[in-house]
């Protein structure tokens, strides 16, 4: 009979705890003793223990002996200095008086406004500015939702966390993430808020002068630039005339439209930034791609109008092409059959694809130009959509936890040997499991193993640690999983085919809460309730 003794550190919430995690032991510390050749055959049977079972008992012991000292056991520091615990609890109790009514007045203000913007939201108005500052709206109702439910995610009911170190550590995380998103959006906010409103006229004058000069220098420029022999190329004039003064022409008028509503581009600046004090940098950047995408609605309406024409150019001239063939496509069986043309219809299609086909290079240019400029400009609005994601997805507590104690982030077990012989560690803070050797060892091949080593075998049980990257990967994926995996080639066939490229990459943001609308003494009270709860279980409600 061989005994198995394997050392390990007792788990304590905010120190450390074991996970089972197969598959990532491979960054093992090399053990300086060479294990005994039965720890091998023991490896190759088949487990007789549930390792889960067995991971979740040794991080529960410590958690119901913690439960057991604060529910069971009289505290001492209550009869041994009353007077200190009276004035923390006074202070505790006056901390969530004035958290619960200052969270009491601004879900006062919240529900107010979502009142006022639910009457009028069946007018036409409401809806087209909903349409329009969509990505505004969205991040702002997600940030309001945060915002109204801090008591029920601080509060929550973690019974079973209680009983286990692991799951105290979860429900802890999961809080704190949520928080630390909130708090470095807000940091992050009022920088960039207050940077901007101090240089609110600077900031002004800049975005003015560049917009002038990029529709002066590149799109008046670039039309009259298409309008003639635009890189050696020869071009119908006729078209040519037609298509540049069409450009020309909304963009004229989309600039005076413009210059006549510049002068409230400065309380714009203004409302930017304090949109970013108030409610975080991701408000004001959602509200930033909804200006720019209005700011170049002239851009996006002659790109949209010349994908259109070359759309219908080359799907005619395909058309054409499989009647020389003799071909036709069947839209019910999505592919090409043969098909007999008449003499008069080949006639009709060679007086029609000549035309066409010498068009094309006029109609390409202006598609081309326009393309690339909204293409730039989508991949901009792009570019601060994955920005926002990313505030939003990076658990910032769990980068600085990992900072701190890296040992929070388990990620599977493995087992150091520290001596083949018998030897007894006492220590109040270390636990033993004990493993008899497998039954099914005839006893003479037993006995020949004992002769030749070692009856007693001694390790500690290790556990591997989460590199930052590891910590990351999950939220990030998380994040693109609605994105389609074939967005870049779709997207470049699209834009060879005439049809226009998405706005938006369709990157994950938090979960929608229902909005919340409860009596205001009732929230109060959560709200109050919440903040004393802390105090009553400091252990699972704080990182310590």
């Amino acid at each position: 009979m061989f005994t198995y003794v394997i050392v390990y550190d007792t788990p304590r919430f905010g120190v450390h705890h074991f996970l089972l995690c197969f598959g990532s032991s491979s960054e093992q510390v090399k053990n300086p003793l060479m294990k005994p050749k039965w720890v091998n055959e023991l490896h190759q049977k088949q487990s007789l223990l549930d390792l889960d079972a067995v991971i979740l008992a040794i991080n529960s012991s410590n958690a119901a002996k913690i439960f057991f000292d604060r529910n069971v056991r009289p505290k001492r520091s209550s009869v041994q200095f009353p007077i200190v615990c009276m004035f923390s609890a006074l202070i505790w109790n006056l901390l969530a008086i004035s958290v619960a009514s200052f969270s009491t007045l601004f879900y006062i203000i919240l529900q107010f406004l979502s009142r006022f913007a639910s009457y009028g939201s069946e007018s036409w108005i409401c809806v087209i500015l909903a349409k329009a500052f969509c990505n505004t709206w969205k991040n702002i109702r997600i940030r309001c939702c945060q915002i109204l439910y801090w008591p029920i995610f601080l509060r929550g009911d973690y019974h079973r966390s209680l009983s286990c170190v692991e799951y105290a550590e979860k429900a802890a995380l999961h809080r704190h993430v949520m928080w630390s998103s909130i708090v470095v959006d807000v940091l992050l906010g009022s920088l960039i808020g207050l940077t901007l409103l101090f240089h609110a006229e600077s900031a002004c004058l800049c975005v003015l002068n560049f917009a002038h000069n990029i529709t002066n220098n590149l799109l008046r420029s670039g039309c009259v630039w298409l309008m003639g022999v635009p890189a050696g190329f020869k071009l119908n004039t006729e078209l040519a005339g037609i298509l540049g003064m069409i450009s020309f022409n909304v963009i004229q008028i989309w600039s005076t439209l413009w210059f006549h509503m510049g002068f409230l581009f400065i309380y714009f600046i203004k409302g930017l930034a304090i949109s970013g004090i108030i409610l975080g940098v991701t408000i004001p950047a959602a509200l930033m791609i909804d200006m720019i995408a209005l700011a170049t609605l002239h851009v996006s309406s002659v790109n949209w109008f010349l994908s259109l024409l070359y759309s219908l150019q080359i799907q005619a001239l395909a058309a054409l092409w499989r009647l020389f063939r003799g071909r036709k496509w069947n839209p019910l069986r999505q592919r090409l059959d043969s098909y007999d043309y008449t003499v008069e219809q080949h006639i009709v299609g060679s007086l029609l694809f000549t035309p066409l086909l010498l068009l094309l290079p006029t109609t390409s240019v202006f598609y081309i130009f326009f393309t690339i400029l909204n293409t730039t400009i989508c991949l901009l609005c792009i570019l601060v959509e994955i920005t926002i994601s990313t505030i939003h997805a990076t658990p910032y507590s769990k980068i600085f936890l990992w900072l701190m104690s890296p040992r929070r982030f388990p990620s599977g077990t493995w087992l150091e040997i520290i001596s083949s012989q018998s030897n007894a560690i006492d220590s109040p803070e270390i636990g033993c499991l004990n493993e008899i050797g497998s039954p099914s060892m005839g006893t003479q091949q037993r006995k020949d193993s004992s002769e030749r080593r070692s009856s007693v075998l001694v390790s500690f049980l290790r556990s591997n640690l989460l590199n930052i990257g590891q910590i990351l990967l999950p939220h990030y994926k998380n994040m693109f999983s609605g994105v389609c995996g074939s967005f870049i080639t779709s997207s470049a066939r699209g834009l060879l085919t005439g049809r226009r490229m998405p706005s938006t990459l369709g990157t994950g943001l938090p979960a929608p809460m229902p909005w919340m609308s409860i009596p205001y003494k009732e929230y109060w009270r959560l709200c109050h309730d919440s903040v004393i709860a802390c105090m009553q279980n400091p252990e699972y409600h704080l990182i310590q």
